[in-house]
Order: C-alpha cells, then structure tokens, then sequence
C-alpha cells in the first residue's frame, strides 16, 4: 500500500505543481521535496521520468475535470444552466486560489506544444476527450451530434480563454461573462435557434 500512497502523491503534487508552474516550472526536486518521496521512486513509477510523469499527470487530470464537468452540468437542471454553474464554480476556485489554481492542461499545453511532442499529444487527447464527453451532454439533452461538438469546442475555448484573461487580470470577470454568453449559445441551440 505504501508503494501506491507515494505514487498517487507524486500525481497529486505534480498536478499542483503543473497548475500553478507550468511543466518547465515544476522541476523533479520540487515535486520528490513536496510529495515526501525520492528521485528513485519518481523513477520506480516513471521509468521515462519527468515527461513519462507529466504525460500520466495531463492525462488523469483530464479525466478528473471532465468527470467534474460532467457532473456539474449533468446533475443542473438543464445543460444552459449546468455549464453557467461550471464557469462560476471555475471562477470561485481560481477567487480562492488567489488566481494561482487554473487548468493544468491549458498551462502545460500553452507551454510544450511545440517542443515536446509527447505532452502536446496528451494535451490533445484530454482537449479532444472534453469536447467528445461535453458534446454527448449536449446530445443528450436533444442538440444534434454535429451542433453538440461545435458547442462543446466553444464551451471548452471560452473557458480556457477565460482562465487566462482572469489570471492575467486578477480578477474573475472575464469568466463569469464567457459563463453568462456559453450558457446563452447552448440555451439558444437547445431552443433550436441558429446563430
């Protein structure tokens, strides 16, 4: 058990790090010092080492936030309103974070994606597994398929674009108002409105 412990506090103080730093800002001192682990069980777990690490870190991350998407826009009581509550609870965190917690996958792929091919793979396949898991909500609640994905690739750019306005800003404005405007195209889709 305590193999699996130290392998899931690297993940999770990687993640963190990610978050905050960016991949090149996270170096393996930082992360073995915060996650009260080793270089050799960095490398245990991670034979391919910081990239193999950060490859994993992007993908569970992805998973996390898109069950955490799915679960908040799921669970509301339409899907206009479910992705409103998912801007303003991103708002409220990065609020309380003091603007230093935004979207891991964003920092890293804004980073790496021209200089390290594995990451920026990964960053793609969680950026494509958003749009796929987000538009079979929209799907669900009776927007067709294609119209589903051109709403889920707006949704998830204004978001991130978004994090990175209000990081810069210090201020959560730029979020809460791409939340007002993305739940007003999905709510517009949803009443069969063209655009």
């Amino acid at each position: 058990m305590a193999k699996a412990d130290t392998k899931e506090r690297i993940l999770e103080v990687t993640a963190e790090l990610f978050q905050r730093y960016g991949y090149n800002g996270s170096g393996l001192k930082q992360i073995v010092t915060n996650a009260n682990a080793t270089f050799g069980s960095v490398y245990h777990f991670f034979p391919g080492g910081k990239q193999q690490l950060g490859v994993e870190v992007l993908r569970r991350s992805g998973q996390m936030y898109l069950e955490l998407a799915e679960t908040i826009v799921g669970g509301a009581s339409d899907v206009a309103t479910g992705v409103r509550h998912f801007f303003l609870g991103a708002a409220e965190v990065l609020r309380q974070t003091g603007y230093l917690d935004a979207c891991p996958i964003e920092t890293v792929a804004l980073e790496v994606a021209s200089t390290n091919e594995a990451l920026r793979q990964a960053t793609a396949d969680v950026f494509e597994s958003w749009i796929t898991g987000i538009g079979a909500l929209f799907t669900a609640a009776g927007i067709g398929e294609e119209k589903a994905r051109d709403l889920a690739i707006v949704v998830i750019t204004a978001i991130e674009g978004a994090f990175v306005l209000s990081r810069a800003a210090r201020t959560t404005e730029a979020l809460e108002r791409a939340g007002t405007y993305a739940a007003a195209i999905v709510q517009a889709a949803l009443d069969g409105i063209e655009p």
